[in-house]
């Protein structure tokens, strides 16, 4: 493809002459990765500025930059702009066809992972091929790639997303995250659907405080979500009024969700063992769900994902069927093992306070004895939220367990203290492993453990390494070598009671 082709207006005088002829080979955002013909992004970040490396860039056979009007180029064209990213992913939308025939997008702090992989269960039941592109890599029916990120650098979301396409995916789904839509990681695609789940603190190291947090998220539908798309939203939220409101300001067709909603009304919500009942008042009637996950916020995630459905072809019939064969999603509320006692070890990724009181409350109706909480927070992340965090678990669980989550640059003890500055009263064991096995080791028959933080990471974030650890795995070691060790307490006394009965 032409570089004259990949941005409105561009022409052959702005590409110095016989420069439009060069076709464009590809995109790059990192310049050790330029090849011959590449279109260069020099952006500013927090860490790195682009604009260092555009010489590099240059040399590796860049043919065009995109910067700031005042970045230096020289050798290439510079096509600047004041949101050299936003140019940048557009120019890179043109490039990366096609892309899936229905796109949708879910933003909000907590429930982007489930409620986009749930949409793709539900499409999938209905016998479309379909993907989501997430926190859990790109998922399809037949394999799941990891990609690093919740929103991919815009290269690799988009070039996914065509790939996607090519291979005959009718149906995508994103995760759009606050760093993403700010940095504008997920433009150009034709998106049809936008869903909001809900807003609660986290990532206010990056953003500075709620408002910006919130502007960032609105970005999704007053810019990324088509003019004629809709806004599926959950009405339950101390937020969704505003996002209504942003949604209906740009002439988005709403379609609400949860005890709130118009359009899918939860009318109650039973927990049963394995499960809960919803009522769900839709089209006139009262329809009965068998939602075969546990817990308020998987319900929420499960109507957000129907209403993305819904808006996208499905219908209220077919829905309401395939949400009773909905599969739990990796790390949310997975059930790890039981142990020797009988307690079930649940790993859930929550890692806000939001988060943890939605965990919790999720398990507590199913708790005859004691709720076991292990948490803790990330390191080099809002350091705000760690006290709230520690308060919620203590005031929530019957005993808390605070431990190290991805302490990365920082001091993992000062961390802790940050989180037992608000849970009087809880445990602190600062090596992760050591804590689970304590927890497994406490824990009867009646009571059940939460494992919070990590969910689906498999690995342990420790200065500029990343440690092997899977907190459904290690949970499961930690309870086999409860079962072991037991087994082996006992042999001696098996032994003698042998011995006894052969000298009697």
């Amino acid at each position: 493809m032409q570089l004259s082709a990949l941005i409105a207006g561009l022409t052959d005088a702005d590409l110095n002459g016989d420069a439009s002829q060069i076709p464009a080979t590809g995109f790059a955002i990192d310049h050790r990765k330029v090849a011959a013909g590449n279109i260069f992004g020099a952006f500013r970040g927090a860490k790195f500025n682009g604009e260092d490396y555009i010489e590099a860039a240059v040399k590796a056979g860049a043919i065009a930059i995109v910067a700031r009007p005042e970045a230096v180029v020289e050798g290439a064209v510079h096509i600047a702009d004041d949101e050299p990213r936003r140019v940048f992913a557009l120019m890179a939308a043109r490039y990366f066809t096609p892309s899936p025939q229905y796109v949708a997008a879910v933003t909000g702090t907590n429930g982007k992972t489930s409620t986009s992989e749930l949409t793709r269960q539900l499409w999938r039941m209905a016998g479309l091929n379909s993907a989501s592109i997430g926190t859990l890599g790109v998922t399809t029916a037949d394999e799941q790639v990891k990609t690093g990120l919740t929103t991919p650098d815009i290269v690799t979301f988009l070039s996914n997303m065509s790939g996607l396409a090519r291979e005959g995916v009718s149906h995508a789904v994103f995760e759009a995250s606050s760093h993403g839509l700010s940095q504008y990681r997920t433009e150009g695609l034709p998106v049809q659907v936008g869903a909001f789940t809900n807003l609660s603190r986290d990532h206010l190291d990056y953003h500075g405080d709620m408002e910006s947090y919130f502007e960032a998220k609105m970005r999704l539908f007053e810019e990324v979500v088509e003019p004629n798309g809709s806004a599926v939203v959950w009405a339950d939220d101390l937020w969704s009024d505003k996002v209504i409101k942003r949604a209906m300001d740009r002439g988005l067709n709403i379609f609400t969700v949860g005890e709130q909603g118009t359009a899918l009304k939860l009318v109650s919500r039973t927990p049963t063992q394995l499960g809960q009942v919803l009522m769900v008042m839709a089209g006139g009637n009262t329809h009965r769900i068998a939602l075969p996950l546990i817990g308020a916020y998987q319900a929420a995630n499960a109507l957000c994902a129907a209403g993305i459905v819904l808006n996208t072809g499905g219908t209220l019939e077919d829905v309401f069927d395939h949400m009773q064969r909905l599969q739990p999603v990796r790390g949310r509320l997975e059930r790890a093992v039981i142990t020797k006692a009988g307690a079930p070890v649940y790993v859930d990724y929550a890692h806000t306070p939001d988060g943890l009181v939605a965990a919790i409350g999720a398990l507590l109706p199913h708790v005859k004895g004691k709720l076991i909480t292990i948490m803790g927070a990330g390191g080099d992340r809002d350091t705000g939220k760690r006290p709230e965090m520690g308060k919620v678990a203590i005031e929530y669980s019957d005993h808390v367990i605070v431990t190290d989550d991805n302490p990365r640059g920082e001091d993992p003890a000062k961390i802790r203290a940050d989180i037992m500055a608000g849970a009087a009263g809880a445990e602190e064991i600062g090596d992760r492993r050591e804590a689970i096995a304590k927890a497994i080791q406490q824990a009867g028959a009646d009571d059940i453990i939460l494992l919070a933080g990590k969910g689906h990471e498999q690995g342990q974030i420790v200065g500029d390494r990343i440690i092997p650890f899977d907190d459904v795995e290690v949970a499961r070691e930690c309870a086999g070598d409860q079962i072991r060790e037991q087994t082996r307490d006992q042999a001696p006394d098996q032994a003698h009671d042998k011995n006894a009965e052969q000298a009697s």
